[in-house]
């Protein structure tokens, strides 16, 4: 088990590894070993914030964990997230799988070829293709004009040989794609620019340019992520009851109710006590946990901000203004349950509620409580209309 495996653990190379070394999945398990708190981490940090880094660092050699604990992780990780048996959990699990992948794919292919032809824990674009039979489907696009990067070739197709780095002169810039894989890893949904009536088109193959190429990969990466999820566990390798804890903790924690009316009104003055608390430690320019900041995130959403509204909303703040755009899009998308914040009881397990003034007697999430004091409260001023009237007298 290397390092490239731990880095990409949906390569068949990966998938080999694993088999080859016989580790008891359900010994694994047993044990606590660390991979399975990794495939916890994995999956939290997948569904809360849209990636399955550690927190400890992006992957192995900046991680506390080693490459086997890494590579095991992502096999008990896609236990996990069959236990909790959730269409719209999977959804956002592979998508957090394949955006994490496609960020380590960017860092590889930005390696200098010198670098990256010495080193077996990087991959050059040609292998990426490869991995999924694209091979044979994708080209440089001949058609670039003579002198520029397009027309000069891919490379080797070896890890060292780097068909795409940013940093190699014979790096295409557009390539063409045939037009089945291209419908098959591409949707309209991705915007107008993505139709096929509005691509070029020639010979059966698509033109498209570096960076939509990594798209489609990224898609072809979720893809197989997600292939065979949820799976059902044999009864008798007592996996299932092993993880019992933490799939119920997953639970509470993206606990999918709905809210038919959200209040739709941003009242700071009514907020509930700990989302008030989460506002007063990032103003004072305290960083937030991953659990402070999903909840403080997942609060503002919910009560109808958009990732702008939010953004301008914590702009003096410790979170910074991508990350929140990220994280507030990746709540808001259309691909599945949009997660309200947690219960006051899982907050408070995350030492974020206090049950300031007994309000778990008042209602028993953040959400409930917010409405209940707007629809309690004489007069409610909206932060959006003093906002407004801000923008309109600087103009």
């Amino acid at each position: 088990m290397d390092a490239l495996d731990a880095k990409y653990p949906f390569f068949a190379s990966a998938r080999e590894a694993v088999a080859e070394a016989a580790v008891s999945l359900p010994e694994l398990v047993a044990a606590d070993a660390p991979a399975v708190e990794r495939a916890r981490e994995r999956v939290e940090r997948a569904l809360l914030e849209g990636t399955v880094a550690s927190e400890s660092g992006a992957f192995p050699g900046e991680s506390a964990y080693d490459a086997q604990a890494e590579l095991l992780s992502y096999p008990i990780a896609r236990i996990l997230v069959s236990l909790l048996d959730s269409d719209p959990a999977i959804e956002k699990y592979a998508a957090a799988e394949a955006a994490t992948a496609m960020e380590r794919v960017r860092r590889d292919l930005a390696t200098d070829d010198e670098l990256r032809s010495v080193s077996s824990a990087t991959v050059a674009l040609d292998d990426l293709l490869a991995e999924f039979d694209l091979a044979a489907a994708v080209r440089p696009d001949a058609t670039a004009p003579a002198g520029s990067r397009a027309s000069r070739g891919t490379g080797s197709g070896t890890a060292g040989g780097g068909a795409a780095g940013t940093t190699s002169g014979r790096d295409p810039d557009h390539y063409r794609i045939d037009v089945g894989p291209y419908l098959r890893l591409t949707s309209p949904e991705w915007g107008e620019s993505w139709r096929l009536v509005n691509r070029a088109l020639a010979d059966g193959a698509v033109r498209v340019s570096r960076e939509e190429l990594l798209a489609a990969l990224e898609a072809a990466v979720e893809e197989r992520v997600a292939e065979g999820l949820p799976f059902e566990l044999a009864a008798d390798e007592g996996i299932a009851e092993a993880l019992e804890s933490r799939v119920a903790d997953l639970r509470r924690l993206l606990s999918e109710r709905t809210y038919a009316e959200p209040p739709d009104v941003v009242a700071p003055a009514l907020f509930p006590p700990c989302m008030t608390n989460l506002i007063e430690k990032a103003e004072r320019d305290v960083a937030l946990s991953a659990a402070e900041s999903f909840a403080l995130m997942a609060f503002l959403v919910g009560i109808g901000m958009s990732p702008d509204e939010v953004v301008a909303f914590c702009a003096d703040t410790s979170l910074d203004a991508e990350g929140i755009r990220y994280q507030t899009e990746f709540l808001t998308d259309d691909r599945g349950t949009q997660y309200p914040p947690p219960t006051c009881e899982t907050l408070a397990n995350y030492g974020i509620c206090h049950n300031e003034d007994d309000h778990m007697q008042v209602a028993a999430d953040p959400l409930s409580y917010y409405e209940k004091r707007v629809a309690a409260a004489d007069e409610v001023t909206d932060w959006r209309d003093g906002r407004a009237t801000d923008e309109a007298e600087e103009a």
